[in-house]
């Protein structure tokens, strides 16, 4: 088969459950008896796995054509290293675009969904078939590219870490944080369950959830009706991000006045851990890929310089 192109093309993938399940119990057999043992259909796991590979073969297949293609998993794109004129395809979950799309720098971004009956899809637009069409179009730079807001956390001794939805701040296990917290010219001690800060992609997801859970709680305690209404998703490419303390504590030594707000480059959050242990910042759900924040770290956090490039 001749190729068309030279460009090279890197497709990322992930585990299915079943993967995750038979690198448990070693064997399909295994993992079957312990699924249906618990009274589970494991052939639900069996067809999102089929359903799931066939797509990556379709979709190796199809880009071969177009370019020099290359298969990664998601466990190692933290130390991928992409050419600055890769494209990349990223086939989903949703979670899976987020999770390549900060480890970029300019190379466009295409998600895939390979099952539109199991997965909602808001960053997979495409299935494997449309990449016929799109990516000549994106290799010529005619296909429209959607830029994606960042959120930058730079440590004090010169570590960082972006997020394309959110960060967590705050304790690694189900303890309190204890930091100070910095917005502009307000500061406050804090003990809380941590700090979340979310960019405009991430505002269908944590934040709204956050918003839903405070807008009932508030509605129920103060015996009024809410409409269920937690407001419009911000835009993907909004030069402000939002931050959000939940559960926060007020006592003689904390307050609880700083509990939500937004962040700009002008304004940026600053959070001093006072944890002396097990104190993390990790972003995106990932929490094998963190930061370390225990007592003397200072944390400053903002819009990152670069942004993400999703193909739509």
């Amino acid at each position: 088969m001749e190729r068309r192109t030279e460009n090279k093309i890197v497709i990322v993938t992930r585990r299915t459950r079943l993967d995750e399940l038979v690198a448990r119990f070693n064997t399909e057999d295994q993992a079957r008896f312990y699924v249906e043992h618990l009274g589970s259909d494991f052939s639900d796991y069996q067809c999102e796995d089929r359903i799931y590979k066939r797509v990556v073969r379709e979709t190796e297949t199809l880009l071969s054509r177009h370019g020099r293609v290359q298969i990664i998993n998601r466990t190692f794109v933290p130390n991928f290293i992409f050419g600055p004129q890769d494209t990349v395809v990223a086939i989903g979950q949703d979670g899976l675009v987020a999770n390549v799309l900060k480890y970029l720098n300019g190379q466009p971004l295409i998600g895939v969904n390979p099952d539109p009956l199991r997965w909602e899809g808001v960053l997979l637009p495409f299935g494997s078939k449309d990449l016929d069409q799109i990516m000549p179009e994106v290799f010529m730079g005619k296909r429209k590219i959607a830029e994606v807001t960042m959120a930058e956390a730079k440590l004090n001794n010169g570590e960082s870490l972006c997020a394309v939805n959110d960060f967590f701040i705050g304790p690694r296990s189900h303890t309190s944080a204890r930091y100070e917290i910095q917005v502009g010219d307000k500061c406050e001690h804090h003990s809380s369950s941590g700090i979340i800060v979310s960019t405009g992609l991430g505002s269908t997801g944590w934040l709204r959830s956050i918003l839903a859970g405070a807008k009932g709680i508030g509605s129920a305690f103060y015996g009024r009706a809410g409409s269920g209404d937690e407001g419009e998703p911000t835009a993907w490419d909004a030069d402000y991000l939002y931050f959000s303390v939940r559960e926060p504590w007020p006592s003689k030594t904390s307050g609880a006045q700083i509990t939500f707000g937004k962040v700009t480059r002008e304004q940026p959050l600053v959070v001093s851990s006072q944890m002396p242990e097990n104190g993390v910042i990790f972003s995106d759900g990932i929490e094998a890929d963190f930061l370390r924040f225990n007592s003397g770290m200072k944390a400053t956090v903002t819009l990152a310089e670069r942004k993400g490039l999703l193909v739509t």
